[in-house]
């Protein structure tokens, strides 16, 4: 079993269309069920993804998301020792602060696995997390 961590932009593909990426990641979470891999986000990536439904006024879709997270993800929150990996990763100025935060709360959980749409992220290392990977060369 693996603690695999997964960014704001993987929910997005799951819960709503976006071809080849929604694909990939419905794929990737199957994998993961058959392995017993745990999965992992932060609360951060459920602000993230309640953004559209709250604008929209669609209370029952934001009610949907944040219960298929709740069912499906362990919710790593920014503490004390999420905020003190952030100022250490911060210290990198290319890195922005919601990625930053990701990056801190994954790493506080013991991360094996960080997914992420983002390519800059791949090239990124934080302690705690083994591998920092995009969706396009996670193995399946």
């Amino acid at each position: 079993m693996s603690r695999i961590f997964w960014d704001t932009n993987l929910f997005i593909y799951l819960f709503e269309d976006y071809g080849r990426l929604s694909q990939r990641v419905q794929e990737l979470r199957r994998s993961m069920l058959a392995r017993g891999d745990q999965l992992l986000t932060s609360t951060l990536t459920l602000g993230e993804i309640l953004v559209k439904p709250v604008e929209k006024g669609d209370q029952a879709l934001a009610l949907r998301y944040e219960q298929a997270i709740a069912a499906t993800a362990l919710l790593s929150s920014f503490d004390a020792k999420a905020a003190k990996i952030y100022a250490t990763l911060r210290c990198d100025r290319s890195l922005r602060p919601p990625d930053a935060i990701q990056l801190a709360c994954a790493s506080a959980a013991g991360t094996d696995l960080f997914i992420t749409n983002d390519g800059r992220l791949g090239t990124k290392r934080a302690p705690g997390i083994q591998f920092i990977v995009p969706l396009d060369r996670v193995p399946l």
